[in-house]
């Protein structure tokens, strides 16, 4: 029997090329040539399976222009690139890469929260524009993360993860809202205690954001709920672009109603809103969270796992859509 014709959109690491070409019929974009919408509905003619990287849009558009598509694979835990109402329609499974990046994820979030607490990078501009030439009792006085409240907006892995790190490595106070409150076992496991999302804005001294992103999460984080936030606060967002609304967040930061940001994700990345440049009080990454060699390649990989499961195993384990699993085994 002939391959399936897989199409790799972005460059990904060269051994698992190697490990889906013993599957599939492979054209892979190692070059890392950008393509377009269009562009990308031209290579998918004739092929039966993609392995998207989260950036890559997935819609009715394109889901009527390849007809034979059955399956699309990214290798990131987010999937606000798949219309995944469109997909299912039209049958195409969907799959996303959860668990493998949860720890790393967790990592750098505290690492962004300390960053921002701390003042790190207006330190380091500080010092290499020259202005460090004396000490004074109040150059660049951050807050404390330790004993403070740390407050999570999400509490799937990560949010958990970033909990525990909270709690039993930093002795701090842990809040947390989410859609559903969390079982007993699991906050006392985290050292966690489920709040309203007022108290939460409200309270939090440090606040870490982690929830996915949805057509209800949109603008979670506007001027309303920035206002309910102390002017000591920091907020942190590791989790998608658009759950903060970032001309309102640009403007809390210019007029100091909260103390600063730590942002890994902006709206319409990887542009952003011009004001995050101009203010000093924010620390910006480029979408690193997870972005360490083991980690990447456990995220490449598992993404290659689900698209092997589909066509020669018992199906992905991490389906997005599972009822187009469920109709194909009837």
């Amino acid at each position: 029997m002939s391959k399936p014709s897989l199409l790799v959109c972005r460059a990904i690491a060269p051994e698992v090329i190697a490990r889906l070409e013993q599957h599939f019929e492979v054209r892979a974009n190692q070059a890392d040539v950008p393509w377009s919408q269009a562009q990308l509905i031209e290579a998918l003619q004739g092929r039966q399976a993609l392995f998207a990287t989260g950036s890559e849009r997935i819609d009715a558009e394109l889901l009527q222009a390849c007809p034979d598509l059955r399956i699309c694979a990214n290798m990131s835990v987010g999937f606000n690139n798949f219309d995944v109402e469109a997909m299912t329609a039209h049958g195409v499974v969907g799959t996303n890469a959860p668990g493998v990046l949860t720890e790393t994820t967790a990592d750098f979030g505290f690492a962004l929260l300390l960053a921002t607490a701390r003042r790190v990078t207006e330190g380091e501009r500080y010092l290499r524009a020259g202005q460090w030439t004396r000490w004074q009792y109040n150059t660049l006085v951050g807050s404390d993360v330790h004993g403070s409240t740390l407050g999570i907006l999400g509490m799937g892995r990560i949010g958990q993860a970033l909990a525990r790190r909270g709690h039993f490595g930093f002795g701090m106070k842990v809040i947390y809202h989410n859609r559903s409150r969390l079982e007993e076992s699991v906050e006392l496991e985290t050292g966690a205690r489920y709040v309203s999302k007022d108290e939460l804005l409200c309270r939090a001294d440090h606040l870490v954001l982690v929830l996915p992103y949805s057509k209800t999460s949109h603008h979670a984080i506007g001027a309303a709920e920035l206002a309910l936030m102390k002017p000591t606060a920091t907020l942190v967002n590791i989790a998608r672009g658009g759950i903060v609304d970032d001309a309102a967040l640009v403007q809390a930061l210019r007029d100091r109603h909260i103390a600063a940001a730590g942002l890994d994700v902006y709206e319409g990345e990887p542009m952003l809103h011009p004001g995050l440049l101009e203010v000093p009080n924010v620390v910006l990454t480029p979408h690193i969270g997870s972005a360490t060699g083991p980690t990447r390649l456990a995220m490449a990989n598992l993404a290659a796992d689900n698209l092997i499961d589909f066509f020669c195993g018992d199906g992905p384990t991490n389906s997005v859509n599972p009822e187009v699993l469920n109709e194909l085994a009837a």
